[in-house]
């Protein structure tokens, strides 16, 4: 049951710290729909991008906790969400988290992993995630993403947080991982990409591996549309290799990059030991062969505990116990 004054009290902090044109992006589908959609618009014109530089101190505290109180109420009375293996996450230091992306759009998978930190290390602990352009194109919604601790993806950003002794959160298989097909909704799906692994060489930082089971049931992804997107060259218009074809509510089957209402799935985020290559130095970031060696360490680790979340699983309802 959800408490009505602590609601009401929510309520009342979302309005002091959000603007009218934040607020409205939150609860209005249509609106953060079109709002997303000037990201292909601008591109297709040739518009400059916008700004990007990371800015640390752009964060900001209060609205990091209103948006934790959020996704803390939707996982427990929502999502039914439970942690595993916290402990595993260094509790100071610059790290690297390395994750699976599900559910399209919404990286609620994300937002649970800073979630189950900050309730575990305390504001203390600062997350930064590496996002796509899209959030940094708009200037309401890279405003938010700034205050939230969101980055604009790249090494200089992921960098400037490992010098300030910060964890960086990142899903290397970015949309072919997010649109996997439903029923590769157990399968990690790293894409065969390898920058993080040069960012976490280079950078001399450990990988925390980190697991979610149940976002990629919050919608049903019918296809990815990978031949789609080669034949009408969808990475120039939108940096996307993928055009998919979903289930989801309100909508029902439709394109894969409309906002949606997501399903009640049971979800799980699980946070791997620490992995590192004593063996391997920074030059190493460069070599082909080592980086081919941990991106098969990684993706090893993180199947096999997807393989361990998945078994015994019911769809939306979880383990039993969960």
């Amino acid at each position: 049951m959800i408490d009505l004054p602590s609601a009401l009290d929510w309520l009342g902090r979302a309005r002091k710290l959000l603007s009218p044109n934040e607020r409205a992006l939150f609860v209005s589908l249509p609106r953060l729909g079109l709002t997303l959609l000037k990201y292909p618009r601008d591109r297709l014109r040739g518009v400059a991008e916008p700004d990007g530089s990371p800015d640390l101190e752009a964060r900001d505290e209060a609205l990091v906790e209103l948006a934790v109180d959020l996704v803390r109420a939707l996982g427990r009375h929502y999502f039914r969400l439970r942690v595993e293996g916290i402990e595993n996450l260094p509790a100071r230091g610059p790290v690297l988290l390395v994750g699976n992306h599900s559910g399209g759009l919404l990286p609620l998978e994300g937002l649970f992993t800073g979630q189950a930190i900050y309730d575990h290390h305390g504001s203390a602990r600062r997350l930064y995630g590496l996002v796509h352009e899209v959030l940094y194109h708009d200037d309401v919604m890279r405003r938010l993403a700034r205050r939230l601790g969101m980055l604009r993806a790249g090494h200089d950003s992921a960098h400037a947080a490992f010098a300030a002794g910060h964890a960086v959160l990142v899903y290397p298989g970015s949309d072919v991982d997010a649109f996997r097909p439903f029923t590769d909704r157990h399968r990690i799906e790293l894409g065969g990409r390898k920058g993080f692994l040069r960012l976490a060489l280079s950078a001399g930082v450990p990988i925390v591996p980190v697991v979610t089971t149940g976002t990629h049931e919050q919608l049903i992804v019918l296809s990815r549309g990978d031949r789609l997107s080669r034949a009408l060259d969808s990475r120039k218009l939108l940096r996307t290799e993928v055009l998919p074809l979903v289930f989801s509510l309100p909508w029902g089957v439709a394109p894969g990059f409309l906002p949606y209402v997501p399903l009640p799935a049971q979800t799980t985020v699980a946070f791997g030991a620490p992995l590192a290559w004593p063996d391997l130095d920074r030059s190493s970031a460069t070599d082909p062969v080592a980086l081919e060696r941990c991106y098969r360490d990684v993706e090893r680790v993180m199947q096999a505990m997807m393989d361990a979340q998945a078994a015994g699983r019911r769809f939306l309802v979880g383990k039993r116990g969960s």
